[in-house]
């Protein structure tokens, strides 16, 4: 017998529209962790900047600087002039911005190129979720943002792997990979149709939900919170990982784009299940499982340096991470009125980016203080705290 998780899922795959946000999908994890594998070659590259041990390291978070500082602003651009036209613009200029590493000569003006690609991907993930709210409702939607999840990880398996490769030659030749997102531009340009609004966009303006509940509002900045913090801490695994490899002797870009890809692939095949699971166990329990599961991860690490711990503890927290990712933004939605999902996607957004950006300000330090085993194993207490609230809050609903 065939069940309604696996009818929603097949009509989600036949329809274009979301196989066009799908593929878009794919592009916001390209954005930051795609080039993680050049790292180490392009801190050798430009070791003649003061300053390159820093700038190199914030290369995979600049992007998520402007996304934070400029989410919120596009989420009202995207419910004023519509979602189409950013997305499509976003589109184009994550081409040209994320490609431009090939030949810019130094770290500040890549730098600046990051940041201009974190506008690109603001445009992209505001408009993405103010369409998905907008044209699904339902299983439908809960399924499309678990399979949203499962995109980005598999997108970013491959362009990992890919950076991984050609960063061996050159760590130059890994911004190259950003050109593939061309591809995605002629199915999204026929696709994806401006949707009606519930409100018209001159009145919309006016009716600001101002007879939401207040609890709504703050559950709405707990999310936001606790989304943060969670970007925060799972971002240790671009910024810190090659590095941390290097320290125990693995020398090999191509290493490290093997042990993201495997976190990328054990995420991506779990969010496959994410509705399954999700109906059985509720959100808190998608909580209290997901953080368990990247504590466990952190806490390989620290058991490390056989490389199969490694792997093990990457697989763990990419599985961990894309099982609470898709529920931020199905409570968002949730909480949403229709007019106001563009704000709410910019804020769902840039709370993603604040928590990436600050990741490595938060963790170099502790990495100079503490260690890499030190800095694991603090994550691995914060985690484990979130899981065990999340799943008291599941016991206490039972009663």
């Amino acid at each position: 017998m065939t069940s309604v998780v696996d009818v929603t899922e097949t009509r989600v795959w036949r329809d274009s529209r979301a196989v066009a946000l799908l593929m878009a999908a794919t592009l916001t994890v390209m954005a930051n962790a795609t080039i993680s594998p050049a790292l180490p070659g392009l801190q050798h590259l430009f070791a003649d900047d003061p300053h390159a041990a820093m700038l190199t390291r914030l290369l995979v978070p600049a992007p998520s600087l402007s996304i934070a500082l400029l989410a919120p602003l596009t989420g009202l651009a995207v419910d004023r002039f519509g979602r189409r036209f950013l997305l499509l613009t976003g589109i184009l200029l994550f081409v040209v911005s994320g490609s431009a590493g090939l030949y810019l000569p130094d770290l500040p003006t890549i730098f600046m190129s990051r940041m201009i690609l974190g506008v690109a991907v603001a445009f992209i993930m505001t408009a993405q979720t103010a369409l998905i709210g907008d044209y699904f409702t339902g299983e439908t939607r809960s399924a499309l943002t678990g399979l949203q999840i499962s995109a980005r990880n598999f997108g970013g398996l491959v362009f990992i792997l890919l950076a991984g490769s050609v960063a061996a030659i050159s760590p130059r030749l890994a911004f190259g990979v950003y050109g593939l997102a061309v591809l995605v531009l002629p199915l999204t340009w026929m696709a994806i149709v401006e949707p009606r609004r519930t409100l018209p966009i001159r009145q919309a303006g006016h009716e600001t939900g101002t007879g939401e509940p207040v609890r709504r509002r703050l559950l709405f900045m707990g999310l936001m919170a606790v989304q943060s913090l969670t970007n925060m801490i799972f971002f240790i695994m671009p910024t810190q990982l090659p590095f941390f490899l290097d320290a125990r002797g693995y020398h090999s870009a191509t290493l490290t784009g093997m042990t993201l890809s495997i976190l990328m692939l054990a995420g991506g095949c779990l969010a496959l299940l994410y509705t399954r699971i999700q109906r059985t166990i509720g959100y808190a329990g998608v909580f209290a499982f997901g953080y368990a599961a990247m504590a466990i991860g952190f806490l390989l690490l620290v058991l490390s340096p056989p490389l199969f711990l490694t792997f093990a503890g990457a697989a763990s927290i990419g599985a961990g991470y894309a099982f609470v990712s898709p529920t931020f933004v199905t409570i968002t939605l949730n909480l949403a009125p229709s007019h106001r999902r563009g704000v709410a996607g910019g804020i769902l957004t840039a709370s993603v980016f604040i928590g990436q950006f600050c990741s490595p300000l938060l963790s170099t330090p502790a990495v100079s203080g503490f260690g890499y085993d030190g800095l694991f194993f603090g994550a691995v207490v914060v985690l484990t705290i979130m899981a065990i609230a999340a799943l008291s809050s599941t016991v206490m609903r039972s009663r």
